[in-house]
């Protein structure tokens, strides 16, 4: 028997509602699938929208806030940099003159 009879006998045996009605359970089924996945959309665009506007709200707040920490944060860089030229120049005079602190010290103690 060749393959396609026994397809063309299954078709004949099945009753065509049988068939119709499961082509119509599907599409109904697909339907309320595309139904529920378009309102999920809606409601995660609705939360999107939502998270952007708190995170603008949010940002708007703290933007001075940040401008401060940042002006402190050039301060700070500012400070630690006079300190280091500060170090620098006595640790640079006090070996200029290490010599002669020296014989000053031993005049003062009269040591030979």
């Amino acid at each position: 028997m060749p393959p396609w009879l026994s397809i063309v006998l299954l078709l004949l045996s099945v009753p065509a509602q049988v068939i119709l009605d499961e082509q119509a359970r599907q599409i109904h089924l697909l339907d309320m699938t595309v139904t529920v996945s378009s309102n999920v959309d809606g409601q995660i665009r609705e939360e999107i929208k939502t998270l952007k506007d708190t995170v603008e709200k949010n940002h708007e707040a703290v933007a001075p806030t940040l401008e401060e920490w940042k002006k402190m944060k050039t301060l700070g860089y500012g400070i630690s940099g006079l300190i280091a030229f500060a170090g620098l120049t006595i640790g640079g005079v006090v070996a200029y003159m290490s010599d002669g602190a020296v014989a000053a010290l031993r005049h003062w103690l009269k040591i030979n």
